[in-house]
């Protein structure tokens, strides 16, 4: 079997906003591989840059003219050297010149194509025969901030984690039982609730932050009752998008109210006692590694988690190791452009007693390759969402590995 690449070819297709994306297919002597990147609303100021000058249509005119000529004849299964080449090409740390998605894509359309040369899944193609356990889908069911629009909650993201799932295809179901609670709740206690959607098919009701976390509390608890196991509530704060550099606040918008970083933390460990939290992300602004150790010295049975923090970026997580900044780390693969630097990431984070979510993005495609990182990786949770198109296509691929598996399919330890 080769992984001789014989042809390198790009495209233009659009995301589920309705935004302009890159998609890249590689053709091996022996096999066929196709990726294509995904956006965030809310971007890390230090993960790569999305697109060189010019956009999409440039992206597509440099694989096509510069990257294309140095990847053939090289051999698809040949990463870390596909990899280092891009970053040679580009000549930026942050890839700026060919852009962190277009990086994204050649870099795991490459793996692609190597699996599929292989007649391997990329799942064990990554991570071997010992791949065998599958993440928890941690899901969002209500959703605000940069997500939706209107009096939504300032906080973006309100999730369920089913922690006592025996298997993948009951934690998802699981959440698709939440998700439909959360939507019967929020009839009765919003009078202008329409079933409106943001980004990530989360509902986006006009209430504040707390009664949507009554509300998603709620609907956790009389589902864990209806299917014998646990599900428990998280929350994505996002706060670099709530936090004003000149002010040295957290703006609550909708809500009208400004907290210091002090009246943050207590806030924050206040919600985590309160509603039993076992998940918060991005509680403090991208730049406030104290705060987030400050935190985790706090708090116990609960991930706190870095994504605008670290950027799966290996270098600002050996900053977080250092200073104790959380204890989970989400894996975006274009926040650092390519597979290499993501596996980066995720074997300092389990080295370091970390737990690495990989991560969807709020603007995705239907591919579903993130299904494939998470099992190939030894990701114990993987951030995907509940519903839509494009969020199902991930998790119907973690029900199909599941099928692969059989006997040999067990869910991941979760350490928390």
């Amino acid at each position: 079997m080769s992984t001789l690449i014989e042809d390198v070819k790009a495209r233009k297709i659009f995301n589920s906003r309705g935004e302009a994306t890159i998609e890249v297919e590689i053709t091996t002597v022996d096999g066929f591989g196709v990726a294509s990147a995904p956006s965030g609303a809310s971007k890390g100021k230090a993960e790569a840059v999305a697109y060189p000058q010019g956009g999409v249509d440039e992206a597509i005119r440099k694989v096509e003219e510069i990257i294309a000529p140095e990847l053939i004849g090289m051999n698809a299964d040949e990463q870390e050297e596909i990899d280092a080449l891009l970053h040679d090409v580009d000549g930026t740390k942050n890839f700026m010149n060919i852009g962190g998605n277009t990086a994204y894509a050649v870099s795991l359309a490459a793996a692609d194509a190597a699996a599929n040369s292989y007649n391997m899944p990329l799942f064990q193609y990554l991570g071997g025969y010992l791949a065998c356990q599958l993440p928890y889908p941690l899901g969002n069911v209500l959703g605000g901030g940069r997500h939706a629009l209107g009096k939504a909650p300032d906080i973006q993201e309100f999730l369920v984690l089913p922690v006592g799932a025996p298997n993948f295809m009951a934690a998802a179901e699981a959440n698709v039982r939440v998700h439909r609670k959360v939507r019967d709740l929020l009839v009765k206690v919003d009078p202008y609730f329409t079933g409106g959607k943001g980004d990530e098919g989360a509902w986006a009701p006009t209430i504040p932050n707390e009664k949507a976390l009554e509300v998603v509390s709620k609907a956790c608890e009389e589902v864990s009752s209806e299917v014998g196991f646990e599900c428990r509530v998280g929350l994505d704060v996002a706060s670099s998008s709530l936090w004003d550099p000149d002010k040295q606040r957290y703006i609550y918008v909708n809500e009208g109210v400004e907290r210091d970083p002090g009246e943050q933390l207590d806030y924050i460990l206040d919600l985590i006692g309160k509603y039993r939290l076992i998940y918060v992300e991005d509680p403090f602004h991208e730049e406030d590694f104290e705060g987030f150790s400050e935190l985790t010295s706090k708090v116990k049975g609960c991930l706190i988690c870095g994504d605008d923090l670290f950027v799966t970026n290996e270098d600002r997580l050996k900053i977080g190791v250092e200073k104790r900044s959380g204890n989970a780390i989400i894996i975006k693969v274009n926040q650092v452009g390519t597979l290499t630097g993501a596996w980066k990431a995720v074997r300092l984070a389990k080295e370091s007693g970390y737990v690495p979510i990989v991560s969807h993005r709020s603007g995705e495609t239907t591919a579903f390759h993130i299904a494939h990182l998470a099992v190939g990786f030894g990701c114990p949770i993987i951030k995907t969402g509940v519903v839509g198109g494009e969020r199902i296509a991930k998790i119907n691929e973690l029900i199909y590995i599941e099928e692969i598996l059989g006997e040999k399919a067990k869910m991941a330890r979760l350490k928390v």
